[in-house]
């Protein structure tokens, strides 16, 4: 599991960091939004009191912010691109190999690929960094 940052993320999870004393393991944008991802003990922690983390880290970075669950491994596939592609439902996952297809409804396929591809370009590079997912389809 090679997890690849920039320059921009890694400022981003510093700032993180100081703010909530918490590390967050991974960092990246999904959809205009920006997801840390946390041990999963330490989500509640890393949201905050009134989600006051969450606020005061989108009004600095300018983005919707999120805080994800670092996943387990693959059979945590589903719940984690849940969280990411909330409130966009989608019916099931499934995994073979290297690759990965998502069903969705019609309304939904739009959403999750994204004028240009863009969303399923980086949905697919989240996928592989976590799950080893080399190839995402959409049906």
């Amino acid at each position: 599991m090679i997890k690849t940052l920039d320059m921009q993320f890694i400022r981003y999870a510093n700032l993180f960091s100081k703010m909530t004393k918490i590390r967050a393991n991974h960092c990246f944008e999904y959809n205009n939004t920006i997801f840390f991802a946390v041990p999963r003990k330490l989500v509640s922690k890393a949201i905050g009191q009134n989600n006051i983390y969450l606020k005061r880290l989108s009004e600095i970075i300018g983005k919707k912010i999120k805080i994800v669950a670092v996943p387990k491994g693959r059979e945590d596939i589903e719940n984690f691109v849940f969280v990411l592609t909330y409130p966009v439902r989608f019916k099931a996952i499934e995994i073979n190999n290297d690759m990965a297809v998502i069903t969705a409804a019609q309304q939904n396929k739009a959403s999750l690929i994204g004028r240009g591809k863009i969303r399923l370009a980086e949905m697919e590079k989240i996928l592989a960094q976590y799950f080893g997912v080399r190839k995402l389809r959409i049906k």
